[in-house]
């Protein structure tokens, strides 16, 4: 069986969120876009953002939504091909309006590195060897 994996986040500005991830070359697939969310495609057929309003995220919940400028509730990690499409990530997510939380770490076998959205999600980003995978 495929599996895929939809990770709902909740958004301040939907316009501002779809320009931002646009800017860093994701896509979104208008049959799951409205006024209320926005479905990123990350990897299609496998892994999506679904970039939901925060009023319309409230209504799957019922406790309050975390405020990402102020508290982790989670980390976002993707695997990228390479240590420069880590960095370029990076690069095109600070571009944008975001900024990078900490320094790159490189352990030689794993180099990796993060951005926070404009909402606050920190989305970490991954290079492994393939012979140490």
């Amino acid at each position: 069986m495929n599996k895929q994996i939809f990770v709902n986040l909740p958004v301040k500005d939907l316009d501002k969120s779809k320009a931002f991830f646009s800017a860093l070359g994701y896509s979104f697939n208008p049959q799951f876009t409205s006024e209320n969310g926005a479905g990123m495609v990350i990897a299609e057929g496998s892994i999506y953002a679904m970039l939901l309003t925060e009023s319309f995220f409230k209504t799957f919940i019922d406790k309050p939504i975390v405020q990402a400028k102020e508290a982790t509730e989670v980390l976002v990690c993707l695997s990228c091909e390479s240590r420069e499409e880590v960095d370029g990530l990076v690069a095109k997510a600070i571009a944008a309006g975001g900024r990078a939380p900490r320094a790159p770490q490189d352990h030689g076998f794993m180099y990796g590195h993060a951005f926070e959205d404009l909402d606050g999600h920190i989305w970490e980003l991954v290079w492994m060897a393939a012979q140490q995978a």
